[in-house]
């Protein structure tokens, strides 16, 4: 299946190299360009693309309001967006995310990493940047955690293995990995996914991970310590 891209960047030629990068790749086309926010709008409705490689900054709509008009119009639940940007702080991960965003990825990223990015998006999985992981964990941190043994409000819908599947997903698992983490079938694990998407009305695998920090089910390992460092 051809991965069908659209490109938005305020700079041309970005957009350019983006699209001989997509349009030389077997598995991949580029559906139309952009220069700002409301021209990826209107573009995302004529030409239904599988992702949309977004940038933040730009002229009379930035990427963050563009991702979330897409987000959030039902003619468009089929569309991913990708965020490409050189700002990968804490503030514009998290808003990106909330925006409806599927991956975050830096423009320091190599052609092979953006490719894959945009597989991966398309395959309904979240991408996030080595930098944007850190950043994003560090801000949900700062919510206050349940307390130990106690099951946040918002998860109670899930059934323990869905809670399980979900921490998993948090730690960036594929459906193979949490598959052999739980012994059970890789189809298995995608449906205790999709079912957890489902009970808490998650767009995709990135907000499940947004969930997964903010309710406490999934925290970061721990620095560590200069000992272990120098193993």
């Amino acid at each position: 299946m051809t991965i069908r891209v659209l490109l938005v960047d305020d700079q041309a030629l970005l957009r350019g190299t983006f699209k001989m990068l997509f349009d030389s790749t077997s598995d991949m086309e580029t559906v139309g360009e952009a220069s700002n926010g409301r021209e990826a709008v209107e573009l995302a409705r004529t030409h239904q693309p599988d992702v949309v490689l977004m940038d933040i900054r730009m002229p009379e709509m930035d990427g963050l309001d563009a991702t979330r008009l897409i987000s959030e119009s039902p003619d468009l639940a089929a569309v991913k967006v990708l965020i490409l940007t050189t700002f990968e702080d804490d503030e514009h991960v998290a808003e990106a995310l909330r925006a409806g965003a599927s991956g975050f990825l830096g423009k320091g990223a190599r052609p092979e990493e953006l490719v894959e990015a945009v597989r991966t998006v398309a395959a309904g999985d979240a991408l996030l940047s080595p930098a944007a992981t850190g950043a994003l964990i560090a801000r949900f941190l700062a919510q206050p955690n349940p307390r130990p043994g106690e099951v946040h409000e918002r998860l109670e819908c899930l059934t323990p293995r869905e809670r399980d599947v979900l921490g998993l997903v948090a730690l960036g698992l594929s459906n193979e990995e949490i598959a052999e983490r739980l012994f059970v079938s890789p189809l298995t694990a995608k449906t205790h996914v999709n079912r957890a998407m489902t009970k808490l009305a998650a767009r995709d695998r990135a907000q499940l991970v947004v969930i997964a920090y903010q309710c406490g089910l999934a925290c970061p390992a721990p620095e560590p310590t200069r000992s272990q460092a120098s193993t």
